[in-house]
């Protein structure tokens, strides 16, 4: 089953079990079923519990935090990553802090669907990366899936969370990741990563759609001799250190890999939490792969595959630094 599929299945298995559950957001109805396809039939289906919202995030989000109060457990589907930003404040001010403002006695299960990254030729509004923002916020949850079994598990996971939980879904891998979908109840815990793959030589902590892609540079560096392993986060906040750590004490080399700009970008963290309390495991400098600092990411093609972090510059990169 490919990713978009997944997500698909998963949220006519939730409609079913859970009769709290509704989903809105632009465009999300039937007959569309999402720009993406993601909640095709949903409203056929389900009825009003799917249903089209004005083209206004800030309402979305408020919609959601409200519904969630209300006893619902809402799924506010934002069309693209670039267009939350209008629902910045809701989602920093009010989802993530609901909890804690008051002193435990309310939650917000609250969940948000973003479709992010670039590779699908969407230039500057379709194609931002933006989980350094809200990574930042305690009180938010935020998970990146990047198999069609993981889509479904966080989904799950996500819908039974007290908290407000924001899925970001790496758009470039909706129809490329192929993979099993488990039938019947599956879980990702929040908070537990991924091993893709395991080696001696080198490590790549990665997520979302450069999981997909950190994966086939292991595969052809093995081809070379040389023995990756390959951390999919998963969870972003919160951060499951202890996987990073067995991982870094097993190669000492480390490269981290994301496809958002490099500055004060995710990568950026993993890197300041490796030096602060893995440092004498290190047997080579840290490094970071990302896109280069330019605003967004370019229309043309061959413009984008010069920006996007690819297998081929993983691979590049992860030779040099197991020979270091």
């Amino acid at each position: 089953m490919n990713l978009i599929t997944a997500i698909n299945q998963t949220l006519h298995e939730i409609f079913e079990a859970i009769p709290e559950t509704s989903i809105f957001g632009e465009d999300v109805a039937d007959p569309k079923g999402g720009v993406f396809k993601a909640t095709v039939g949903l409203t056929d289906r389900f009825g009003s519990r799917s249903f089209n919202a004005p083209l206004a995030e800030s309402l979305i989000v408020g919609v959601g935090i409200g519904k969630a109060a209300a006893g619902g457990r809402p799924i506010a589907e934002i069309q693209f990553a670039d267009f939350i930003h209008p629902g910045f404040d809701q989602i920093v001010s009010e989802a993530a802090r609901i909890s804690y403002r008051s002193a435990g006695r309310w939650t917000c299960p609250l969940v948000i669907r973003v479709p992010f990254g670039g590779g699908i030729h969407g230039a500057l509004y379709h194609s931002q990366s933006i989980e350094a923002f809200y990574t930042h916020v305690p009180g938010l949850k935020v998970v990146a899936p990047s198999t069609p079994a993981d889509a479904k598990g966080l989904l799950w996971a996500a819908i039974r969370d007290p908290d407000p939980v924001m899925v970001l879904e790496p758009k470039r891998l909706y129809r490329l990741a192929r993979g099993p979908w488990p039938e019947g109840e599956h879980v990702v815990p929040i908070g537990k990563a991924a091993l893709r793959r395991l080696g001696d030589d080198v490590t790549i902590v990665t997520y979302g759609a450069m999981a997909h892609f950190a994966a086939e540079a292991a595969d052809r560096l093995a081809a070379e001799g040389i023995a990756a392993t390959v951390l999919d986060l998963r969870s972003l906040r919160p951060l499951d250190w202890p996987s990073i750590e067995a991982a870094v004490h097993r190669t000492g080399k480390v490269l981290v890999v994301h496809e958002d700009n490099g500055f004060v970008g995710f990568g950026a963290e993993i890197v300041a939490q490796i030096a602060e309390k893995a440092f004498d495991w290190l047997d080579a400098p840290l490094q970071r792969y990302t896109a280069p600092e330019v605003p967004n990411f370019p229309f043309a093609g061959g413009l984008e595959r010069q920006v996007l972090p690819s297998t081929d510059g993983i691979v590049e990169r992860a030779r040099l630094l197991a020979r270091y």
